[in-house]
């Protein structure tokens, strides 16, 4: 019997939500489709006939349901069920009015999506499922020959049969989620359900329903009953990013879930059981978040048990090489010549310290298949490091403590010990305010006053920079090039701390 072809068009370069492990239970041949744009080229094509269109929306967007008009326009009968996750009943009753022949709320079941293809074919039988490799589950893959991956990848091979959960940090970019997906590969649960759920991405109130589901009525717009993540998982594994993001309140009752195995589902008084693995990532300082009061200690213990570090990719170049291959072969559209990867290039990516980490190289091999031009992007690479130059010469810049000129005492003024231990603490306060003020301006000025390199180069957190400036007078406009930079110190603005203490 002839297979399916579902063309699946995710809403950005990954495809999220629950289709990913439940699509290769169907029996379907699966195309991936990362933009609207590549969708319509793939159904003018003359190649193989798409019997059905998987629209996945992230987040209903009018841009999302422009996808879907313009597919209607191209193809008026074909069949496009449209996924999303938590949408409002409005986004809902717009896509169907736009063309859509169904809408699925994720996560979504495999049984649930084989139903509503079968409804969309009117009744076309859909058969026993049979060994399936889709081109769009290729999407990941762990790659290192580096020591620091290598040693990830023996901790896997330990603890994935294990039952532990597991704590995953590195920067943000750096392949946290490629790191989950291989401790699940790695383990007993490996046929079973995989699910991410971004914490960061989400209010609070959608991240708790999207757990844990909801009861009809539960609250304005539950019109039947939800099942959250650790439902559809059962059995299986839930990654948790960006977790150091969770409020405080619901990570009281993720604790309970750790401890008990079981929950209450929004407005529900039945307590569900489940089998869980947890597996929590993030790119924050959870000790220091529980020094500030936003994390429970309790709670990071217990998902601490093992804690796995991704060093960023500018320490691990020995990587850089395979992953821009298996890139430039991941995006590559079948019958298009992959460019090569000239000396070069090749030499201009190892210099280049990539701050996005593996998902910055993922859009640079994107560029150099759009473009297919090794020395526009050298250069392009070049220039992003002659930029940078200014940066990495200016901690220099930074007055020490050894530079802070010593508070002068007058030898005539008499010795009252009270008086005099307060006017040297306001001589030194007032230089700690000089030193920080001058580092401030010494970073801005060395980032073409790019907030955000700023920080990044006096390593302390955006915010805390902008509260900073704000209290030096520095929040203001940039000063034109040819007007003189009135220096902070001159300011009668108060300073929170000393230049040394802007990276603690």
């Amino acid at each position: 019997m002839e297979r399916l072809r579902v063309l699946l068009v995710g809403d950005g370069p990954e495809v999220t939500g629950s289709l990913e492990m439940v699509l290769p239970r169907l029996p379907f041949d699966v195309e991936m489709a990362y933009e609207g744009d590549e969708a319509l080229e793939r159904l003018r094509s003359t190649d193989e006939e798409i019997n059905v269109v998987l629209l996945n929306l992230a987040t209903p967007t009018s841009e999302g349901l422009e996808i879907l008009c313009n597919i209607r326009q191209v193809h008026p009968n074909l069949p496009i069920i449209v996924t999303s996750e938590a949408p409002a009943p409005l986004t809902i009753v717009t896509a169907m009015k736009s063309g859509a022949t169904d809408f699925l709320c994720q996560p979504v079941g495999s049984e649930q999506l084989e139903k509503a293809i079968a409804r969309a074919l009117n009744g076309r039988a859909v058969h026993t499922p049979q060994p399936l490799k889709s081109k769009a589950m290729g999407a990941q893959a762990f790659i290192g020959n580096s020591p620091g991956m290598q040693g990830i990848a023996a901790i896997l091979g330990q603890v994935g049969w294990s039952e532990a959960p597991v704590l995953i940090q590195g920067e943000t970019g750096s392949g946290k989620e490629v790191v989950a997906r291989e401790l699940h590969a790695n383990s007993r649960r490996a046929k079973k359900p995989f699910f991410k759920l971004n914490c960061a991405a989400l209010p609070s109130e959608l991240v708790e329903s999207e757990l844990f589901g909801y009861e009809r009525g539960a609250f304005t717009g539950a019109f039947q009953r939800k099942p959250g993540i650790f439902e559809a998982a059962d059995g299986g594994t839930i990654l948790l990013d960006e977790i150091g993001d969770m409020d405080v309140r619901l990570q009281a009752k993720l604790l309970q879930v750790l401890q008990d195995h079981e929950f209450q589902r929004i407005g529900g008084k039945e307590t569900v059981k489940v089998d869980v693995r947890v597996i929590a990532a993030t790119h924050r300082d959870l000790e220091r978040n529980i020094e500030d009061g936003n994390f429970r200690e309790d709670l990071y213990y217990r998902l601490n048990v093992v804690n796995l570090v991704v060093p960023p990719l500018r320490e691990r170049k020995e990587d850089i090489a395979g992953l821009t291959d298996f890139l430039l072969k991941k995006h590559s559209r079948p019958g298009t010549p992959i460019p090569a990867v000239t000396p070069e290039l090749r030499n201009a990516m190892l210099a280049w310290r990539w701050p996005g980490n593996v998902r910055e190289l993922e859009n640079f091999a994107r560029k150099l298949l759009i473009f297919q031009d090794a020395g526009a992007l050298v250069r392009d690479l070049q220039e992003r490091m002659r930029r940078q130059q200014p940066m990495q010469t200016a901690p220099a810049l930074m007055p020490s403590l050894a530079l802070v000129p010593a508070p002068q005492v007058s030898a005539a003024a008499p010795f009252e010990p009270e008086a005099e231990r307060i006017t040297v603490l306001e001589e030194v306060s007032k230089a700690n305010q000089r030193a920080e003020a001058e580092a401030i301006l010494a970073a801005l000025t060395a980032t073409h006053w790019n907030r955000k390199q700023a920080a990044m180069l006096l390593n302390i957190d955006y915010k805390a920079l902008l509260y900073k400036m704000k209290k030096l007078g520095m929040d203001q406009k940039r000063p034109a090039d040819d007007e003189p930079v009135e220096t902070p110190a001159a300011q009668p603005a108060p300073v929170v701390a000393h230049a040394a203490a802007i990276a603690c």
